[in-house]
């Protein structure tokens, strides 16, 4: 993780969401993008989930990525909370895959908006890269890294044999 105040706040609800997760932290990492991230349960710590989206913005946080499975509910209950964008991951299942994740978190109620991808190790890496796009908007420095990092992602694209 970079040691500059964390611009990105990861969260999960639960330490084995992690595994998926460390995807966006890579991301994140690899990026230069600083970052926090916490296991946090909509249902188990709604105390210090509250807390958290209460001060991510006043923190410098500028992105919530949040992930969860099941009834995924926490990033839903962030958005409520913080006027920030937060950006859900559904994590994979044993029971549905995920998709009763993927569900939960694109049947947000109209206003209180989720910016949902995939389901699990694609969805976390998108979230990282969705975030930098955002934050990019007004950071030209962070604008070139994403920029390098696309040009580079196409240049390893192997052509067709002709």
């Amino acid at each position: 993780m970079n040691s500059s105040l964390p611009t990105v706040g990861i969260i999960m609800g639960s330490k084995s969401d992690w595994e998926t997760m460390k995807h966006a932290a890579d991301m994140l990492d690899e990026l230069s993008i600083p970052f926090e991230a916490h296991a946090l349960s909509a249902h188990r710590n709604p105390v210090q989930v509250h807390e958290f989206a209460s001060t991510a913005k006043d923190r410098g946080i500028k992105v919530i990525i949040a992930a969860a499975g099941m009834a995924a509910a926490l990033p839903g209950v962030v958005a409520a909370i913080t006027p920030l964008p937060v950006l859900g991951v559904p994590v994979e299942t044993r029971v549905m895959g995920g998709i009763d994740s993927l569900l939960s978190m694109v049947q947000m109620p109209g206003g209180i908006p989720v910016g949902t991808l995939a389901i699990g190790k694609a969805g976390a890496k998108n979230a990282a890269l969705m975030s930098a796009a955002i934050i990019a908007l007004s950071d030209d420095e962070l604008a070139a890294r994403l920029e390098t990092f696309r040009q580079t992602q196409n240049d390893t694209v192997a052509e067709l044999p002709v």
